[in-house]
């Protein structure tokens, strides 16, 4: 019978309708007005873990899905080679110190040539002024034909080669000054590979407490980009892990909602995993450009159309309180109040997770 056919399948689409309306009834209790709804997912930060250097990967401590504490060794560098660099500078640093300990002794050595220079200076002075106070008297006598001719040449001489004698003694301090000004020059070199010896191993050390990989922050590992025994460049990631304090949901409004949202304004969060707590959330960004513009925008109606992603964020003492729990990916319901009178519906006043 086809009449009896087509009012069964009336029916069956009558009842179909009536159940679509009773679920949505129940899944949306309905909204008062100055509140608005949104899709969305609870998302968090990510971080890449990367090594500082090129390098071999030596070992990865930790695995996915693991949550991490802020300073947790993460990843461990191979170091044979930052070692051997280490080992090197430390034996140029003893170097340049035995370096230094030479050249002031070198110093020392000139110092004491100086101090004698100066001895010579003062006897070969002592024997100029002999030597000229003796010409002098030769030549008053000679005038009186007391002495010889040859006594005041010998006198000559002898004042001359004192006075000779003198200039060499100064020509030799001279040479000990600056002997001591090249030896403490030296010194000076020996202190500045000294001190480039310490940088050099201050730098190696810092590569190698840099080359084991720790968390920035507390969180959750979310892959291992990299396996042990792989070269990775210098910068090449290793860990992919989310900072579990900087946690959020981001989700849609339409244009004439989104532009009554304030950055600051309450939201509360009802995720599909746990509808029985409400989550505080307070807005953080409102995107000042459409995410779903259609194909020409040139009428009031489609302009309403227009959709701006929100960004609800959950206060930081509460994650840290639950923080071993949070987990992104997670969907769920946005509830923001764009009016600051507009009263919670009593499904939004259960008590929150706080």
């Amino acid at each position: 019978m086809p009449g009896k056919g087509w009012l069964i399948a009336g029916g069956v689409a009558i009842a179909a309708v009536v159940a679509y309306l009773a679920w949505q009834a129940m899944a949306d209790p309905g909204l008062p007005e100055g509140i608005a709804s949104g899709n969305g997912r609870i998302e968090a930060v990510e971080i890449d873990i990367s090594a500082k250097a090129g390098g071999r990967l030596s070992d990865i401590l930790v695995n996915e899905g693991d949550f991490v504490h802020t300073g947790q060794d993460l990843a461990v560098m191979d170091t044979n080679q930052l070692e051997a660099g280490r080992r090197q500078a430390e034996a140029e640093l003893r170097r340049a110190e035995i370096a230094i300990e030479t050249a002031q002794s070198i110093v020392a050595q000139r110092e004491a040539e100086r101090g004698s220079a100066l001895a010579i200076i003062e006897q070969r002075q002592a024997e100029l002024d002999s030597a000229a106070t003796k010409l002098a008297r030769s030549e008053q006598l000679i005038e009186r034909n007391t002495v010889s001719q040859q006594v005041l040449d010998n006198d000559r001489a002898a004042e001359r080669g004192a006075r000779a004698n003198l200039g060499a003694a100064q020509a030799q301090l001279a040479a000990s000054e600056a002997a001591i000004s090249a030896a403490k020059a030296q010194v000076v070199d020996a202190e500045a590979a000294v001190d480039a010896a310490k940088a050099a191993i201050e730098s190696i050390e810092t590569d190698i407490a840099d080359s084991t990989l720790k968390a920035p922050r507390d969180g959750r590992v979310q892959f291992r980009v990299a396996q042990p025994g792989e070269v990775l460049a210098s910068g090449g990631r290793v860990i992919n892990m989310v900072d579990l304090s900087d946690v959020y949901m981001t989700f849609f409004l339409s244009t004439e909602q989104a532009g009554r949202v304030a950055l600051g304004a309450e939201v509360r969060l009802v995720l599909d995993a746990a509808p029985q707590y409400v989550i505080p959330a307070t807005v953080s960004f409102v995107s000042d450009v459409a995410q779903f513009t259609p194909r020409t925008v040139e009428t009031e109606e489609e302009r309403q159309k227009l959709m701006f992603r929100v960004r609800a964020r959950i206060p930081a003492d509460l994650l840290r309180q639950y923080i071993e729990l949070v987990k992104t990916g997670l969907p769920g319901m946005a509830y923001v109040r764009i009016d600051p009178n507009a009263v919670w519906p009593a499904f939004l006043e259960m008590e929150a997770a706080q």
